[in-house]
């Protein structure tokens, strides 16, 4: 069934992004919620202690989140640490985020990730064999949570010819205060600036291709109500500010690609012949 109609289409192609309103319910964004809180109950931190940082991203790359593929990992905010390495708060309350294979190996999470709805929005994208290959509950802590810097998706998830989209759904408000989503109108068609692969000595690293600076200039926030999907171009840059309000920012986001591109054996996230990335 068709969910996008032609004007959708056009904006989605010109802006490089689309923001649709009500897509999931308010029911169905407290399930996520609620299913996280479970999954962090469950997790002890001794001795998996890995932060995530988009500033110094090759030099955290360690070997708990370069095997994450296709694993259900956490992963903590970098102020959410004393000086002495201890936690400053609960951990509930010091996680940036849960990767990477959360709509394959929890069936809350694959339940929601494979709505029909969703299906057919990548239908109405041109997919031919859509595959979901990533997925990340993120918290934007409250006052902790980290800056996401200007990315492209593209870097990240690089196929042959580039067919990577983001679904970002709002699990609640994303506000200017709370840390929502900027992007550049149009950004996509720029081209690619970068790609993050693994390096040959191990860990990580960036190749570039295109130095020029991001046009700052041209964000604009995309502030959205809880429910709300937007749709981002693997090409689109875009980012999030810290969050320093006393309110967190839950989202919950989805990468897909086509199964008909080759991706890379040097892309970053690799997944076990056990678990391939399947569709809906």
């Amino acid at each position: 069934m068709k969910q996008l109609t032609a004007e959708q289409l056009n904006r989605y192609q010109r802006d490089g992004f689309l923001v649709l309103e009500n897509f999931a319910t308010r029911a169905e964004c407290e399930a996520l919620q609620q299913r996280a809180a479970e999954l962090v109950a469950e997790f002890d931190p001794q001795g998996v202690i890995s932060i995530f940082s988009t500033r110094e991203q090759t030099r955290q790359s360690d070997e708990y989140f370069l095997t994450s593929g296709d694993k259900i990992r956490f992963f903590f905010e970098e102020e959410a640490f004393s000086a002495d390495g201890q936690l400053r708060q609960a951990k509930e309350h010091s996680l940036n985020k849960i990767g990477h294979a959360l709509h394959d190996l929890d069936p809350v999470f694959s339940a929601f990730s494979r709505k029909p709805a969703l299906a057919d929005i990548a239908t109405d994208l041109g997919y031919q064999q859509p595959l979901l290959l990533q997925s990340m509950y993120i918290f934007k802590q409250p006052n902790i949570g980290g800056e996401v810097t200007c990315h492209q998706d593209a870097t990240f998830l690089f196929t042959e010819p580039l067919s990577v989209t983001g679904c970002w759904f709002a699990l609640e408000d994303a506000t200017q205060e709370n840390g929502c989503l900027w992007a550049i109108p149009g950004g996509h068609r720029a081209g690619l600036r970068k790609r993050f692969v693994r390096a040959d000595n191990g860990g990580t690293r960036f190749e570039l291709l295109d130095e020029s600076p991001w046009p700052d200039d041209l964000l604009m926030p995309l502030a959205v109500p809880q429910g709300t999907l937007i749709l981002l171009h693997g090409l689109l840059p875009h980012l999030s500010y810290a969050n320093r309000s006393p309110k967190s920012r839950h989202a919950y986001t989805l990468h897909l690609i086509d199964g008909v591109c080759a991706y890379p054996a040097e892309n970053w996230l690799q997944r076990s012949p056990d678990l391939p990335p399947r569709g809906f």
